[in-house]
């Protein structure tokens, strides 16, 4: 399971990366939780936040879609969040 969260991960890092004016500040944490389930938190400068979140939250459901259909090959629960 954790070649498919450093998978997912290195997915959600490729999509944010070029959205973002400061990817030196960019910090993915991903791990599998008790349940099985990954989790990813995604921390960025606050300036590229609103580019992560998008108009009416529109990026980040995107990213979290792309996350999910990624590991639903194996019926695995993926939540990713952005932290302040």
């Amino acid at each position: 399971m954790a070649a498919q969260t450093e998978e997912i991960a290195g997915l959600v890092e490729s999509v944010i990366r070029p959205l973002i004016d400061n990817p030196d500040d960019l910090v993915i944490d991903a791990r599998e939780t008790e349940d099985g389930s990954i989790f990813v938190e995604v921390r960025v400068n606050e300036e590229d936040a609103g580019k992560v979140i998008g108009r009416q939250g529109r990026v980040i459901k995107a990213i979290r879609t792309l996350a999910r259909a990624v590991a639903s090959s194996t019926n695995t629960h993926v939540d990713v969040e952005l932290l302040d």
